[in-house]
């Protein structure tokens, strides 16, 4: 049987995985390669806690490999180069993959076909992570939609979700490569164990993610519509950093879910995953959109450097806001925020602070295990009023109402800042009121002038 490779990147999984079908049906033996190169993601090098989780993913991917009788070889280099010489160790003159579509990415990973194809491959991405393509989905002009709803709803009717295709049972032991390391090699393990408390809420891999998948659609999807802005209750999937390492495809989730609960919390849900479509749609076209505002108004906007023990007490859940502070320590402790308090956290620093939406940005893209560019890039700019589709500036979440709206009794509150576990529901809200626990801080900021200042900066650049 003749062998090709297949590229693993961040598609880690067996089930649903295009590019390993594709080789079935061509009767091809898969030769399964991973091949370590942050560098080539450009200034958007993986953070910390992905590399974290990445690791446990990839040697999930190698066991279940190794169960079917094949295995997952690991090199470290630029692709461009490794990938040619491992086709000739291997004596195969195919190669596959999935695509990706950060900027960087998309313009390395088109060099690497042209280069493949140029020595004589037969080299080939297939789509592994989306519902639509970016490029799939436009305006009747032929132009990319920058307004979520019309292009969901246009997503919509092009809605044809691919079969699915379960993990095969067997594969065929592949020729051992020369210059493959071992994962440890990689360096993605923490030197010191800050990790721990994100693998009791977590199980990377791909029967981790299907677990997950069974868990919401037995339970959180009904009433997801509702309480899926309460953080204090399970109330969301917990799919996306499966999603973004690939271990689940989303057609699985749109499937599995076609005969789960409620119709309306169904439809609620995959409204939220044509959010993370929209994101990918916007990164494509709009590629500086991780470092550059999506609305140049915002280009010239008086931003306020911040106060590094102000920035640093906003990273550590220490900026006397419990809301604020719950939610920036469950993202230390778990690696994940829920959405909800990640729009109020993001408006307290960008808002009342009047920081740059890059700062939280790019801390949210160190610390978090879902760490995605496009969706880090819309949320950020749409929490800031800057992108496309985006909140209006104008709309400043005061924490202390979002916290007596979505945590009414501080349950949330309470387990993420002990603290104030003590204090009725109400002074968790805002302790300020009362006598604030010794040792919690004052807020870094007055709540009131803060809203005042900001609106104060975008009157100014109304004017200009």
């Amino acid at each position: 049987m003749q062998h090709a490779l297949l590229w693993f990147r961040d598609d880690l999984r067996l089930a649903d995985h295009p590019a390993l079908q594709d080789l079935l049906r061509l009767g091809l033996a898969p030769v399964p390669v991973y091949i370590h190169h942050p560098q080539g993601e450009g200034a958007w090098a993986p953070g910390a806690a992905s590399d974290a989780w990445r690791l446990r993913s990839l040697r999930a991917l190698d066991t279940a490999l190794r169960a079917r009788g094949s295995r997952l070889q690991v090199f470290v280099g630029d692709p461009a180069e490794l990938l040619p010489r491992l086709a000739a160790a291997a004596g195969a003159g195919v190669v596959r993959w999935h695509r990706h579509y950060e900027p960087a990415m998309e313009t390395r990973d088109a060099a690497i076909k042209r280069s493949l194809r140029d020595a004589g491959l037969d080299a080939r991405s297939h789509n592994g992570a989306l519902l639509f393509e970016p490029w799939q989905v436009a305006t009747q002009l032929g132009d990319p939609y920058k307004v979520f709803t019309p292009f969901w709803r246009a997503a919509l009717k092009q809605w044809r979700l691919p079969a699915l295709q379960d993990a095969p049972t067997a594969l065929p032991a592949p020729p051992l490569l020369p210059g493959a390391v071992e994962l440890d090699a990689l360096g993605l393990a923490p030197v010191l164990p800050w990790d721990r408390g994100f693998w009791e809420q977590w199980e990377p891999g791909e029967a981790g993610a299907l677990a997950a998948l069974e868990r919401f659609a037995e339970g959180a999807l009904a009433g997801y519509g509702e309480r899926r802005d309460i953080p204090g209750v399970p109330g969301t999937s917990r799919l996306s950093p499966h999603l973004h390492f690939g271990e689940v495809a989303p057609w699985r989730i749109a499937h599995r879910l076609q005969d789960a609960g409620p119709d309306g919390d169904r439809a609620a849900y995959l409204r939220e995953l044509g959010w993370r479509e929209f994101g990918y749609h916007l990164l494509h076209h709009f590629p500086r959109t991780p470092e550059a505002n999506f609305n140049p108004r915002f280009d010239d906007f008086p931003w306020v450097e911040p106060d590094p023990a102000v920035l640093a007490a906003w990273q550590r859940g220490r900026t006397g806001i419990p809301i604020v502070d719950a939610g920036m320590r469950e993202l230390w402790h778990t690696g994940w925020m829920h959405n909800r308090v990640r729009m109020i956290v993001g408006s307290l620093l960008t808002k009342h602070l009047r920081a740059h939406w890059w700062h939280g940005a790019r801390w949210f893209w160190d610390t978090l295990v879902d760490a995605d560019l496009a969706n880090n890039t819309l949320g950020w700019q749409w929490i800031a009023g800057t992108g496309a589709d985006a909140a209006p500036y104008h709309r400043v979440f005061n924490p202390v109402l979002q916290a007596a709206k979505f945590d009414p009794a501080g349950d949330y509150i309470a387990r993420w800042v002990p603290e104030l576990a003590a204090l009725p529901a109400a002074q968790r809200h805002a302790p300020w009121t009362g006598v604030p626990p010794r040792g919690y801080p004052r807020p870094v900021v007055d709540l009131a002038r803060g809203r005042e200042q900001a609106l104060a900066a975008l009157a100014a650049i109304r004017k200009d």
